[in-house]
C-alpha cells in the first residue's frame, strides 16, 4: 500500500519524454552544448595559454586569450547568420564551397603558404593566417550530402556512390592536405567520407574494399616519415622515455609524458583552475592539441568527464536530426558533421591520454585556434538551421523564445493535422 511514489517517478520520466519529443529540443540542445563548449574553452585557452603568452607576447598574459575570444566572437556571428540561412540555399552551396576550399588549399604551396612543426597547411594574409583544411570539412560535407541527396536512389552501385563525391572531389581535397604533411585533418576528412557513406547506405562490402586502400595509405604515409614513425615506436614502447635516453626524454618523449603527467597529478576533482604546472613550458601546445591534458590537470576526472558528456550530447543531438529529418540532404550533412566531430575529438584525447600516437588535431571548441573555432561554430550554426527547419520549431521559436510549455501544444497540432491527412 506504500508503493505511491512510483507515478511521481513515471511522471518526471514522462515530463522528460515529452520535452525531448518538442519539435525545439534538437535546436535548444544543440545551443546549449555547442555554448557550453566553446565557454569552457575560452577559460581553458585562458589558463593554459598565460605562460606562452607572457613569454611570447612582452609579458601580456591575455595576448592569446584575446585573440581566441575575437575568433569566438566571429564565430558566434557566423553561427547566428548560419541559422537563418534556409536549408534549400545550404543544398546549393557545397559545390561552390568545395572548389573555393581546394583553391585555398593550392594556395598553401605559394608564397602566402606558411606551415608550424613540419605541416604546411596555413594561408599567411599579414593580419592573420586562415587554415583552409578546416573550412574544408564543413564544404566536403554540403557537397557530399548534396550529392548522395540526388543520387539517393543509385547508391547501391560502388561507382554512383562514389563519384563525384570520394573521387575526385574528397580525394583531390584529401591529397593537397596530404601534400601539406597533416595526417590528422586528412583522416578526418576521410572519417567523413565513410561516415556519409555509411549514412547513405552504401552497401557494407564496400567498405570492406575502402577500408583496405586507406589502411594501405595511411601505412605508406606513415612508413615514408621518420618523425610519425618515432612517434609510433615511443607510443608502443614508452619505457623507451627514460632520463638515460636524453634526446628521447627531452624531444619527442615530452608531449606525451607530460601530459600523463598532467592527467595524473588532476586526480578526481584537480589542482584548480590556473593551478597548472605543466603549463609552465613543460608541456608543449598546452592551449592548443593539449588543452584536455590541462583540463584534466586542474579540473580533475569531473571535469574531464564533463567535457566528453558534452561531445556525446553534440553526438546525440546531430543523431536526432539522422534519424527525424526527413529530408536526406540534412540527414546526411548530419551524420557528416557528426562522424567529424566525434572523430576528431576522439583523436586529440585518445593522443593526450596515451590511446593513440600523437597525431596533431584539435580538440573542436575547446582548443586554441581561429580557423578551426569559427569553422566548427559555423558547422553548429548549419545544423541549427536543420533544426529550426523540423516541423513545428521555426514557430514555436517565433511564438515564445525560450519556452518549453507551449511546445507540446505545437506537436499536438502537427500530429493532429497529419491524422487528418
Amino acid at each position: 500500500m506504500r508503493e505511491r511514489p512510483a507515478p511521481q517517478q513515471t511522471s518526471q520520466f514522462g515530463r522528460l519524454r515529452q520535452l525531448m519529443d518538442s519539435p525545439t529540443a534538437t535546436y535548444y540542445l544543440l545551443l546549449s552544448v555547442t555554448t557550453l563548449l566553446v565557454a569552457i574553452g575560452l577559460v581553458m585557452v585562458l589558463s593554459a595559454s598565460m605562460i606562452v603568452s607572457i613569454r611570447e607576447n612582452d609579458g601580456s598574459p591575455y595576448t592569446v586569450f584575446i585573440s581566441q575570444a575575437v575568433f569566438a566572437l566571429l564565430g558566434t556571428i557566423a553561427m547566428v547568420v548560419a541559422v537563418r540561412i534556409p536549408v534549400s540555399r545550404w543544398k546549393r552551396l557545397g559545390g561552390l564551397a568545395l572548389v573555393t576550399t581546394i583553391v585555398l588549399q593550392s594556395l598553401v604551396f605559394t608564397g602566402l603558404g606558411t606551415g608550424t612543426n613540419g605541416n604546411r597547411n596555413w594561408l599567411d594574409f599579414r593580419f592573420f593566417t586562415v587554415q583552409p583544411s578546416e573550412l574544408g570539412k564543413l564544404a566536403l560535407v554540403l557537397f557530399g550530402a548534396g550529392v548522395l541527396a540526388h543520387k539517393r536512389h543509385l547508391l547501391g552501385s560502388f561507382k554512383e556512390a562514389c563519384i563525384p563525391f570520394a573521387f575526385p572531389a574528397a580525394a583531390l581535397l584529401l591529397g593537397l592536405v596530404m601534400v601539406g604533411h597533416d595526417l590528422g585533418t586528412a583522416m578526418v576528412l576521410a572519417g567523413i567520407v565513410a561516415g556519409m557513406l555509411f549514412a547513405a547506405g552504401m552497401p557494407s562490402r564496400y567498405f570492406a574494399m575502402a577500408g583496405g586502400g586507406g589502411l594501405f595509405l595511411l601505412a605508406a604515409a606513415t612508413l615514408t616519415s621518420s618523425n610519425r614513425m618515432e612517434r609510433i615506436s615511443i607510443w608502443l614502447h614508452p619505457d623507451r622515455c627514460n632520463p638515460e635516453n636524453e634526446t628521447l626524454f627531452y624531444g619527442i618523449c615530452r608531449q606525451p609524458m607530460h601530459a600523463r603527467y598532467a592527467l595524473a597529478d588532476g586526480g578526481l576533482t584537480g589542482i584548480g583552475l590556473g593551478a597548472s604546472k605543466e603549463k609552465w613550458q613543460w608541456l608543449s601546445e598546452p592551449h592548443n592539441d593539449f588543452i584536455f591534458a590541462i583540463i584534466g590537470e586542474e579540473l580533475g576526472l569531473i571535469g574531464a568527464i564533463v567535457v566528453l558528456a558534452l561531445f556525446a550530447v553534440f553526438a546525440y543531438a546531430a543523431y536526432r536530426l539522422v534519424i527525424r529529418s526527413e529530408d536526406f540532404f540534412v540527414r546526411i550533412a548530419s551524420a557528416g558533421v557528426m562522424t567529424w566531430i566525434v572523430i576528431q575529438a576522439f583523436i586529440n584525447i585518445g593522443a593526450v591520454i596515451g590511446l593513440l600516437p600523437i597525431i596533431g588535431v584539435p580538440l573542436p571548441f575547446v582548443s586554441s585556434g581561429g580557423s578551426s573555432l569559427v569553422t566548427t561554430m559555423l558547422t553548429a550554426g548549419v545544423l541549427l538551421a536543420f533544426a529550426r527547419a523540423e516541423p513545428g520549431c521555426a514557430e514555436q521559436l517565433a511564438a515564445h523564445p525560450g519556452a518549453v510549455r507551449g511546445s507540446q501544444a505545437v506537436l499536438s497540432r502537427l500530429r493532429r493535422t497529419r491524422g487528418r491527412s
